[in-house]
């Protein structure tokens, strides 16, 4: 079993930048100490013969299998731009970038 104190809270809250009272110190401590059990308790029940996960349940693959489809032309893209310069959409220049 492990024991918070105060002088710990407030180390750890001074470490982490946060501003805490005196009232959510004891708070802390309290909350601190049963996750802290809680861990042991996990730690206790896993042995060398149980292997490591990342997911309590198996995974697969979710993604499609990719697939080739035709793609717009050059002049079907450009089709709907306001404007077009060389094959190319044309946007207003960028002020300060040097060419």
């Amino acid at each position: 079993m492990s024991n918070i104190s105060r002088d710990e809270v407030a180390h750890l809250a001074k470490l982490a930048r946060m501003a805490v009272t005196e009232e959510e110190l004891d708070t802390f401590a309290g909350q601190l100490d049963q996750i802290l059990d809680a861990v042991a308790k996990v730690g206790e029940v896993a042995g060398d013969d149980i292997p490591p996960t990342s997911h309590a349940v198996p995974l697969t693959n979710v993604f499609r299998t990719d697939e080739v489809r035709p793609g717009l032309s050059q002049d079907e893209a450009l089709a709907g731009a306001p404007a077009t310069e060389q094959g190319r959409f044309r946007v207003p220049r960028i002020l300060g970038e040097e060419q």
